[in-house]
């Protein structure tokens, strides 16, 4: 792995911006409680590059602020500390023995427009609060445990996401040549921070110094709350399908072109997205299938549209599934194009396989929310890709879903409570001190 390289930070703003935030959380000893503090602390300027609602963006000043006050936790709690190639920020909790393969506990740093708290930087934060338990017990593993903060989950910064799980995992070839909305490259970008885009690849673990993969993350979704469970056993992480449609059909005027000789393209792509939303209905209650993004054009009152071009996402528990909603909405897309005289391109822009969960790691997990909370765990299909199905390719995986009010993610109501964070605590110190050696796995 790269050495540590030191990020380039304005001291002097983020200093002046330190003023105006609240003390850094109170609480003293680690817990579910300082866990959600420190969340709720991350959730401002200097920590987010917006004013109005939490953005954090990957190697933006606010990912750069927000490294730097999660080091000074990950130190606190024990742990040496390194950024690697790719701009991820990696806390070290030693082994018995140095140099032996890590528990790698992570999730992500970034977040996505007008956020939530806790999507993400949850996971991370309650992996320092379980080495910080481990570390006033002066206790130690066989194992090392390493905690991540990933600086691109979410993708909100460049068009892909993921990005560096993957340079961890050690599945990308090269660097994409992308650019941000602003025509910054990401490589001038990390280059700003101080990191070699050459190196980035260099962040990549071998799997001997991997013994396994472990998310703590919120349900982002309702199914905890509804059935009375604090916390939930991840069994998968759904398949995912994201297209790119663009129907072409003929500009005109509003007034004088008669409705039967119309070539619309916004009626054909609103004739679609019902169709879309019909297929997914009809298959199984894994089955889901969203139209988030359109653009229309000329894009005026009285021209009718000549051009759409909008997005499908489609998931679901397995492979099978989503390719055959993928496979029947495709040929309804190119009927109801043919109808209406509209030419329709449909192209593929993200491909994700279904992740199975370590079905060890999985039982492990499983006993120890029995243990805590006296409840069986309770199995749950993970429609929301997280950087544990990027992992899978390096390591056997399993994560932890923790309840959060009313399913609401991705907004600036999101919510825990203290209590069920406290329960995600104490399951995540009890399943780390039951996994088996290197071996066993």
């Amino acid at each position: 792995m790269a050495q540590e390289v030191t990020f380039f930070i304005d001291l002097l703003t983020l200093e002046a911006c330190m003023q105006i935030l609240p003390n850094v959380p109170c609480v003293a000893d680690a817990s579910g409680k300082r866990a959600v503090q420190r969340c709720d602390f991350l959730g401002h300027i200097p920590f987010s590059d917006t004013s109005e609602g939490l953005f954090r963006s990957y190697l933006s000043p606010a990912y750069m602020a927000s490294v730097k006050q999660v080091r000074t936790w990950m130190e606190e709690a024990g742990m040496h500390c390194r950024i690697d190639a790719a701009g991820n920020l990696i806390g070290r909790y030693e082994a018995l023995t140095p140099n032996a393969p890590a528990l790698l506990i992570g999730s992500h740093l970034d977040s996505v427009k007008n956020a939530g708290k806790y999507d993400g930087t949850l996971g991370v934060i309650l992996g320092i609060e379980a080495i910080a338990r481990f570390h006033a017990q002066q206790k130690r593993f066989p194992f090392a445990i390493e905690i991540i903060g990933f600086g691109d989950e979410e993708g909100s910064r460049f068009p892909v996401s993921m990005l560096t799980s993957r340079a961890v995992a050690g599945s990308l070839d090269t660097l994409p040549d992308v650019q941000d909305t602003q025509g910054t490259s990401i490589q001038q970008a990390l280059q700003e921070r101080g990191l070699d885009p050459a190196c980035y690849l260099e962040a990549a673990y071998k799997p001997s110094q991997v013994l396994a993969y472990f998310e703590a993350h919120i349900e982002q979704g309702p199914v905890l709350e509804s059935t009375g469970h604090a916390v939930g056993l991840v069994t998968s992480i759904a398949a995912q399908y994201r297209f790119k449609v663009t129907m072409k059909g003929m500009a005109g005027h509003a007034g004088t072109l008669p409705m039967h000789l119309r070539q619309d393209a916004l009626a054909a792509a609103a004739e679609a997205i019902c169709c879309i939303e019909k297929i997914a209905q009809s298959g199984p209650n894994d089955l889901v299938a969203t139209v988030g993004q359109m653009s229309v054009k000329p894009g005026a009152p009285n021209i009718v549209p000549g051009w759409v071009e909008f997005s499908i996402d489609v998931r679901a528990g397995t492979e099978d599934v989503r390719n055959t909603a993928a496979e029947t909405l495709t040929h309804a897309l190119q009927e109801i194009s043919q109808k209406r005289g509209v030419e329709m391109q449909l192209t593929l822009q993200h491909d994700l396989s279904a992740t199975q969960c370590n079905p060890q790691l999985s039982n492990i997990l499983a006993a120890s929310i029995h243990t805590v909370t006296g409840q069986t765990a309770y199995p749950l299909v993970s429609g929301a890709g997280h950087d544990a199905m990027i992992m899978a390719a390096l390591a056997p995986v399993c994560m932890l879903f923790i309840r959060c009010e009313k399913g609401i993610s991705h907004n600036p109501a999101e919510a825990v409570q203290d209590q069920d964070v406290e329960t995600a605590l104490r399951v995540m110190c009890d399943f780390i001190q039951n996994i088996p050696s290197e071996k066993a796995i």
